[in-house]
């Protein structure tokens, strides 16, 4: 895949116990984590490309902030203000993360300023930028602390009233680079602290309730290997191929709440957010992209996404939690990955 236009830098976060995260300015992005196992062994353990330019229009997004609206708008139609807009359709037959190739944040390269323990990064999105009404100004501000606590906040003001949904779409295999293969993700440990999900219909659009996930393949409440139902005859995992489905976590207020919890190989990460939902993403659809800077083909199901956002089609799910973003309000999605050993 060709360069963007414009130059793409990264910045390396370190702290004291030398532990380190990658940022890039193509898509305000996630490129490393490199934490230690409960050995002292420090690797990678989220999904990574041999070169800058391989991030540029990649099939998983892999580390980067889509939007303007993450995730799926059915048919690629909402209304906000009395008037519709229509965008483009790249999820056949809904619109996904913002749009095709540019249209998407995740590959711009965007405004990039380093500050004394993290990094800013900026963007411009225009009145009418991918068929979405109000001019954005966004910010993403990640900083990693000496206790191995990696911490996003993405805001955003608008001059119209617009839809906003963002996130970030970094994907993890805890047992690190060096280990990539076998059987991916499926014996991760994952625990996620929502007793609902969002079911929905073959294109992975919800159809508006809040089920319960109990009895069903859904349940994580108790942490389970990811790849214990991950094959069930169950029709939400035939619709995804996979898990691709939105979890609403339990006791949603705006606050700082815990989401998730991944483990495997030593390591676990912990995942806090403010937003509604937890969309788990097994990486169903990884085959064929870039490779691994050791040469690795990654295969289906090899890592797995956590991303804290809206629901899905909020703008056109009344029910849910969700509302336009309005001129002087503020957008604002904080999410904390806390990394220990075990």
């Amino acid at each position: 895949m060709e360069r963007p236009q414009a130059e793409i830098k990264h910045f390396a976060l370190v702290n004291a116990a030398g532990n380190r995260v990658v940022l890039s300015n193509l898509g305000a992005g996630i490129v490393a984590i490199e934490v230690p196992d409960s050995a002292g062994v420090r690797d990678n353990i989220v999904l990574t490309y041999s070169k800058p330019e391989d991030w540029y229009i990649d099939g998983p997004c892999a580390g980067k902030i889509p939007g303007r609206y993450a995730n799926r708008i059915a048919k690629g139609k909402f209304s906000v203000g009395g008037k519709e807009y229509s965008l483009a359709i790249n999820n056949d037959p809904n619109h996904l993360h913002g749009g095709p190739g540019e249209q998407c944040y995740a590959n711009r390269v965007w405004d990039a300023e380093e500050f004394e323990g993290g990094v800013r990064f900026k963007l411009h999105s225009p009145d009418g930028d991918a068929g979405y009404p109000g001019a954005l100004d966004i910010q993403a501000i990640y900083t990693f602390s000496e206790d191995n606590v990696l911490r996003l906040e993405i805001s955003a003001v608008t001059d119209a009233p617009t839809v906003v949904n963002l996130t970030n779409h970094v994907y993890f295999n805890l047992r690190g680079q060096k280990a990539f293969g076998g059987d991916g993700v499926r014996s991760h440990l994952l625990k996620l602290h929502a007793s609902r999900f969002l079911p929905g219909d073959s294109t992975l659009i919800p159809y508006g309730e809040m089920a319960p996930v109990a009895g069903t393949p859904m349940d994580f409440t108790k942490a389970k290997p990811i790849g214990k139902e991950l094959d069930a005859d169950f029709e939400p995992l035939k619709f995804g191929k996979g898990y691709d489905h939105c979890w609403c976590i339990d006791g949603f207020d705006g606050s700082l709440r815990p989401a998730a919890e991944l483990s495997c190989a030593g390591r676990k990460v912990e995942l806090l957010t403010n937003q509604p939902g937890v969309q788990i993403y097994t990486g169903n659809w990884l085959s064929g992209c870039p490779d691994s800077p050791d040469g690795y083909k990654y295969k289906d199901y090899d890592c797995v996404a956590m991303e804290c956002q809206a629901f899905p089609d909020s703008p056109n799910k009344l029910q849910f939690p969700f509302r336009p973003l309005l001129p002087g309000e503020t957008y604002c999605n904080i999410i904390e990955w806390r990394f220990t050993a075990e």
